[in-house]
């Protein structure tokens, strides 16, 4: 698929232009790997906002520490732990 990019900042376009030439690459080789990387920090950014949500609303339902709650796991005999 073919796609025109117009750079508003024409030394912009002339730095990546002498980039591409420095590594022997393609500017559409690296424009595809920019939007890679923006697309990979979008999903990435959405698992954190959600990973967040989950922490947030964890804590504000009492969550326990790991610690904590395998402890009391232990303790009320739902849970035994096998030493080597």
């Amino acid at each position: 698929m073919k796609v025109t990019v117009s750079f508003s900042d024409p030394e912009l376009y002339r730095a990546v232009r002498v980039r591409a030439a420095q590594a022997d690459r393609q500017i559409r080789d690296i424009i595809e790997e920019a939007l890679r990387a923006w697309l990979e920090a979008q999903e990435d950014a959405e698992d954190i906002a959600t990973s967040r949500d989950a922490l947030n609303e964890y804590e504000s339902a009492g969550g326990l520490e790991a610690d904590t709650y395998f402890a009391r796991m232990v303790a009320e005999g739902r849970l035994t732990y096998e030493r080597d």
